[in-house]
């Protein structure tokens, strides 16, 4: 079985990669290195033993595509590639629906011409936007997205649905997750957020290494029991593992994951456990809340366990470690 992994060397991606290969999967490399290196490439083949195919291009040309499908066989594709980066997305909103949007619309003509049409979606819980209760299921209805990185989502979803509406011979799986974090066990691949990260588990990193002198903790007074914000963290191996799961496991026609732990952990909880579990401390600092931050979401996973037999299988403790581990690998 051969899987074409568009942006195979980024963050989830190239887990996906380690995962699939474990599994006797056959995965084929696209990225255009906009955000990750060609490095990854050769930890991938590090941990796995094996030799990955990769092409470096653009998704946008559409004669790079056909390329690739004409020299493979692929039987499925996992579609990973994309802008990503919620503040730039903000600032420069033209650049994430062009690049977001095209690419997955060629991606999916040529699929269409080449009679592919099985695919994993990389979704987000950004496409829930605000709802009344904490608890995210599959069934509700997409909310108002607060980015235009969680709109490019929200409306790939929306074209997912109506390629199979007017053509149910496609498979599509969608796959929301909610806070990738960790890294592989061997320290080799893990997260590379740019600038100052907008997530809290990169930010934790760069203080824990010295990169940064504080943490910042935005806001403290969230109607939760220590005040800080809940979110559903999930271990980025557990989440891989999941795409595996979705491919082999998933009933035909067109499936909404949410892939998550099922458990709220508030910003302090994280940060305790990281300084427990790595003997360090981190120094923070209580500012004002970020607008549009909610107090608490968590997803139910039931469904990806009912139907995929997946579920998380890392704690938070080896999330702090993990990601701590890949941390000081790099600085060594």
């Amino acid at each position: 079985m051969k899987i074409l992994v568009t942006g195979g060397l980024g963050f989830i991606g190239s887990h996906t990669v380690v995962e699939l290969a474990n599994e006797g999967i056959e995965p084929i490399i696209v990225d255009n290195l906009y955000n990750s290196k060609e490095e990854v490439l050769e930890k991938l083949e590090k941990i796995t033993g094996k030799k990955f195919n990769l092409y470096k291009y653009d998704l946008t040309e559409k004669e790079n595509i056909e390329r690739i499908f004409n020299e493979n066989e692929i039987d499925a594709v996992i579609h990973f590639a994309g802008y990503k980066a919620v503040g730039e997305s903000v600032k420069n909103p033209l650049m994430y629906y062009s690049n977001n949007l095209i690419s997955t619309i060629k991606l999916l003509e040529v699929m269409k011409n080449h009679n592919v049409k099985n695919l994993v979606f990389s979704s987000s819980a950004t496409v829930y936007g605000m709802q009344e209760t904490p608890k995210y299921t599959e069934k509700m209805k997409r909310g108002d997205t607060t980015s235009p990185y969680g709109t490019t989502k929200a409306m790939i979803e929306k074209i997912l649905e109506d390629l199979y509406a007017s053509d149910n011979s496609w498979n599509i799986i969608i796959l929301r997750y909610f806070n990738p974090v960790g890294a592989h066990s061997s320290g080799l691949i893990g997260e590379e957020p740019n600038g100052i990260p907008n997530n809290l588990m990169p930010y934790i990193m760069k203080v824990a290494s010295g990169e940064l002198e504080t943490l910042n903790i935005f806001g403290d007074d969230y109607p939760t029991p220590d005040g800080t914000g809940i979110r559903d963290y999930i271990h980025v191996v557990d989440l891989a593992k999941g795409h595996v799961k979705a491919l082999q496991k998933a009933p035909k026609g067109l499936n909404v994951y949410n892939l998550a732990s099922g458990k709220g952990t508030s910003v302090l909880e994280l940060v305790n456990t990281f300084e427990r579990v790595n003997n360090l401390k981190i120094n923070y600092k209580i500012v004002e809340r970020r607008p549009g931050d909610l107090a608490e979401y968590y997803a139910d996973p039931t469904k990806a366990y009912k139907e995929l037999g997946w579920k998380t299988e890392k704690t938070i403790e080896d999330i702090c470690r993990d990601a701590w581990n890949y941390e000081k690998n790099k600085m060594n």
